[in-house]
């Protein structure tokens, strides 16, 4: 199944619910936009290479589109596709004045030295710039870029349209950016499931966490969720598995990282196991922080945790994700768990916009506001209805957007 046709499953279940007829089914899932580029450019050593870069605009009827560039080599037009689709859900969940998008290019950013990837940009931005734009669809950091790409991209932009920051968000904090949008979507992980297992009647100090994927997401939310008292067993990499029964030490692992450009490889204050251990770990929380489709019906039926947060986009499988439930696992939904990134990249834009700089308090404020007040609206319309939180967030989002569309008129 492609990544289009799991978004799908779950939006049907939850139109099923609304008694949404074909015909506004496929008005809501159809893009507005799918663009594919040619990119040729020059490497350091004088070949030239050609590279595709994508954007798919999904949705604006709330508001400008909004979505991350993400530069990995399985980057393609359907994966696209399903995260911009994933993007409207999102940010109607979060209820935020936003559309979906989403871009990427289909390269190894680790096979690039940093002038080539400047190039890959800035030859992108070249592509697309007449498309993209504060009031237009305004892209951000996702999977293989960082601020640093962002700067790129708005200094690239601009020498088309003049000065305006609000072109892009995820921009380093001397390029207008927000105080607290790196952390921000581990952070909203973090806020989430201590939310999440308040409900459940669990104190943090209970509960067994184990993190799949230590990069941005993942260091982030172990941050948080260490200093909530959750007891952190294991976490992991592309190096392996780092586990420890009595609870890791995450500052120690943290700084570890850091040292050592970002990765866990060597980090002896742990028992280390193979990669896909991590996954099939005893303990009351899961939560998946790296690539997508990691729980399939070849691996379900090792899941031993009772709660899974979703950091990551599509990290379970459809099919997976129907045996789980039937198996009373809760699982909360990538198009809510991981908004905390969508949510301050919005306070990034006012921000520019308004020309007025907020302090990390205030955006921390804001942000746990947002995400608590949509988990609460998801988690009630889950108990009222008796659905899944999954099916709850999709039908609130796409209640949201459906209404949005109908109001506008065609």
């Amino acid at each position: 199944m492609k990544a289009f046709q799991a978004t799908q499953v779950y939006f049907d279940r939850a139109a099923d619910l609304m008694g949404m007829d074909d015909r506004m089914r496929t008005l809501l899932l159809t893009a507005k936009r799918e663009v594919r580029v040619q990119i040729p450019v020059e490497m350091d050593d004088g070949t030239v290479e050609t590279l595709l870069g994508y954007r798919v605009q999904h949705d604006n009827s709330r508001g400008p589109m909004k979505g991350g560039l993400r530069y990995h080599p399985d980057v393609d037009m359907d994966e696209v596709r399903a995260l911009a689709a994933l993007m409207t859900w999102k940010t109607a969940v979060v209820d935020i004045p936003y559309g979906g998008a989403k871009g990427g290019i289909s390269v190894d950013p680790r096979s690039l030295s940093t002038k080539e990837l400047e190039r890959v940009t800035r030859k992108f931005v070249d592509q697309i710039h007449d498309i993209i734009g504060p009031h237009a669809d305004i892209p951000a950091p996702d999977m293989g870029t960082n601020y640093q790409t962002m700067a790129w991209l708005r200094n690239q932009w601009e020498k088309y349209h003049g000065f305006n920051p609000a072109c892009v968000t995820g921009k380093p904090v001397e390029h207008y950016g927000a105080e607290g949008r790196e952390e921000a979507t581990g952070r909203g992980v973090g806020i989430l499931a201590f939310k999440l297992l308040r409900r459940l009647g669990k104190h943090p100090r209970d509960n067994r966490v184990a993190i799949q994927g230590f990069g941005n997401v993942g260091t982030h939310a172990a941050k948080f969720l260490n200093e909530s008292e959750f007891k952190i067993v294991a976490i992991s990499d592309i190096s392996g598995t780092y586990f420890r029964k009595s609870g890791l030490d995450i500052p120690g692992a943290l700084r570890y990282a850091i040292n050592h450009e970002g990765h866990l490889e060597g980090y002896a204050d742990a028992e280390h196991l193979a990669v896909d251990e991590l996954l099939k770990m005893d303990v009351e929380l899961l939560i998946p922080a790296a690539l997508g489709n990691v729980i399939t019906t070849e691996n379900v039926d090792s899941i031993q945790a009772k709660v899974i947060l979703e950091a990551a986009n599509g990290p379970i499988h459809p099919e997976a994700d129907t045996i789980l439930e039937e198996r009373g696992v809760m699982i909360l939904p990538d198009i809510l768990a991981n908004a905390g990134g969508v949510t301050v990249s919005y306070f990034e834009w006012v921000q520019n916009l308004q020309h007025y700089k907020w302090g990390i308090n205030r955006v921390r404020q804001e942000l746990d506001h947002v995400l608590v007040t949509a988990f609460e609206q998801v988690w009630q319309e889950s108990h009222d209805a008796r659905i899944s939180l999954r099916t709850a967030a999709y039908k609130l989002g796409i209640e949201r957007v459906h209404r949005a569309t109908l109001l506008a008129g065609f």
